[in-house]
């Protein structure tokens, strides 16, 4: 039988977790959690909830399973919560930005070196994005089917990227503006930054994105059995992926 002190703690960590999304070794809940009963009670809690914990030595992590979670975010939902989504169209671009990153730092290990001691900047990331995007449009004009598989829109995607302009001359009218391709980036990597996985430097001038430890937990500890997601990286690789993962190339 749970005693109600048990319940206690273990709601106080869970309920933590759901505002915070992560507690480190530093939290009272931290050490609470690790009593065995509060443990099961929270796995309990999130399990019930849709929620899905990571544990990793310094701390956990809350994370929402991908289906059939009572906080899963359709598109709606995230779109109340995120006023810079508009479209259908920005969100599946949005989507496309995130992973591109997150397939760019989850390459290899002196990939994450690199990201985590120098960032990646806006600019770099656009590029990044770009040449993914002129990879699918050749590859759609082969095989015009291409995307229908895996459920993306690509023609939708790279149509809406390519008539984006990159930039606006005036900065401060940029950071408000979504409709260009740093805009949108600006946006995506919000995104990541309010779920308290990125720091976001120099942001009035040329903003570049650090990984926080957190992000590289949440790729190694979920996103990695998760087919979806190395489905999507795969659609990620471009030539210069390709030759970059061949060392004798």
């Amino acid at each position: 039988m749970m005693s109600a002190e048990t319940i206690k703690k273990a709601s106080a960590v869970y309920f933590t977790l759901l505002k915070e999304k992560v507690i480190d070794e530093n939290s009272e809940h931290f050490q609470a959690y690790f009593d065995p009963d509060v443990r099961q009670t929270v796995l309990l809690l999130a399990d019930e909830s849709g929620t899905y914990i990571i544990e990793s030595p310094k701390r956990i992590q809350l994370v929402v399973q991908p289906t059939g979670s009572v906080f899963a975010t359709n598109f709606t939902h995230m779109k109340e919560k995120h006023k810079q989504i508009e479209t259908k169209k920005h969100f599946h671009l949005i989507s496309v930005v995130i992973m591109a990153f997150l397939a760019s730092i989850d390459r290899n290990q002196a990939a994450k070196i690199r990201t985590k001691r120098e960032g990646i900047s806006y600019y770099a990331l656009e590029r990044r994005v770009n040449d993914l995007i002129m990879n699918w449009d050749a590859i759609l004009k082969a095989k015009p089917a291409f995307g229908e598989e895996e459920k993306i829109d690509m023609k939708d995607v790279v149509t809406t990227w390519k008539y984006m302009e990159v930039d606006t001359d005036d900065y401060g009218a940029k950071k408000a503006n979504r409709r260009t391709r740093i805009g949108l980036i600006a946006s995506s990597m919000r995104l990541l930054e309010t779920e308290g996985l990125i720091i976001i430097l120099d942001r009035d001038d040329i903003p570049k994105v650090i990984p926080k430890q957190e992000l590289f937990e949440r790729i190694e500890y979920l996103y990695h059995d998760y087919d979806r997601y190395e489905m999507f990286k795969e659609l990620m690789k471009t030539e210069e992926d390709e030759h970059a993962e061949n060392p004798s190339n």
